[in-house]
């Protein structure tokens, strides 16, 4: 008598966008060196799913043949699931907090290295020169402006942004302690902004990848801000020991409104700068 063979049930639909989603990650990894493997995984599906709609294609898989074999579809897509999102003086809250308590603190330098992690198309960096220049600081520091993608760095070296943004931005630079009239800053030209050169003296823009890329330098401020909350709890780990490797002592690290130092192990190795705002001082 046939023993009756039980038959496999057919995997979910999740179960196989999730091996697709591992699998595309993990070409990336092996072909280009870039590792999303460990960002989170809701964010990152929408992210993949809003870059299958452009490229026109049904699958995740078919969205990996795609950028496997493609260059420029490679580019879309790393364009794609990078954060390229930011705005001069985003927050205002936290730069002004900046200008009033760390800007003291940062006197007492005779030189200021700075390092603003993911600084995407620019704009904080150059907020922070401006920030710098009013305060008769600039001319001693140094700001290494990185991220991991090389076109955004392309992007952020020009200085050049929408005109119809600039009424945003000044009022985020007014709100944000501003000394000056901003317009000081840039010069419209048809439907561009472009920013002054000589904000652009002291800014190293530099490609670094926070997954895989070791300390380069020890700084007095690394700031950081609205990119962690892309990483799952094992990358965030990561970058915190990063940025605490990198920091000197009694130095000043700038996190996001959305991204918190709490349960992390270096949480007892800084004090909070600033209660109601993500700045925090390394203490031990």
């Amino acid at each position: 008598m046939a023993v009756p063979v039980k038959r496999r049930q057919a995997p979910e639909t999740d179960d196989v966008e999730a091996l697709e989603l591992d699998l595309l990650l993990e070409a990336l990894f092996r072909l280009h060196g870039y590792d999303f493997r460990d960002y989170a995984r809701t964010s990152m599906r929408r992210r993949i799913a809003n870059i299958m709609k452009q490229e026109q294609v049904h699958t995740i898989s078919a969205l990996q043949d795609k950028v496997l074999h493609d260059r420029s579809a490679w580019e879309r897509l790393l364009n794609g699931v990078s954060v390229n999102v930011s705005a001069m003086f985003r927050d205002p809250g936290f730069f002004l907090a900046f200008r009033r308590h760390a800007v003291p603190l940062l006197r007492t330098y005779p030189f200021i290295r700075i390092w603003q992690a993911g600084c995407s198309l620019g704009e904080e960096a150059y907020s922070l020169a401006i920030l710098l220049e009013e305060e008769g600081l600039y001319d001693r520091a140094l700001i290494y402006a990185t991220d991991i993608n090389d076109t955004t760095l392309r992007q952020a070296r020009d200085g050049i942004y929408p005109a119809e943004l600039m009424q945003k931005y000044t009022q985020n630079y007014l709100q944000s302690g501003g000394q000056r009239s901003f317009s000081e800053y840039y010069t419209a030209r048809y439907e561009f902004a472009i920013l002054r050169p000589a904000l652009q003296r002291n800014i190293v823009f530099s490609q670094h990848n926070l997954v895989s890329d070791a300390a380069f330098n020890e700084f007095n401020v690394i700031l950081c801000r609205n990119v962690m909350i892309y990483f799952n709890r094992a990358l965030q780990e990561r970058t915190h020991r990063l940025f605490y490797d990198s920091l000197g002592m009694f130095g000043i690290l700038g996190l996001g409104s959305r991204e918190t130092l709490r349960f992390m192990p270096q949480e007892p190795l800084y004090q909070p700068l600033v209660d109601n705002e993500k700045l925090y001082r390394r203490i031990a």
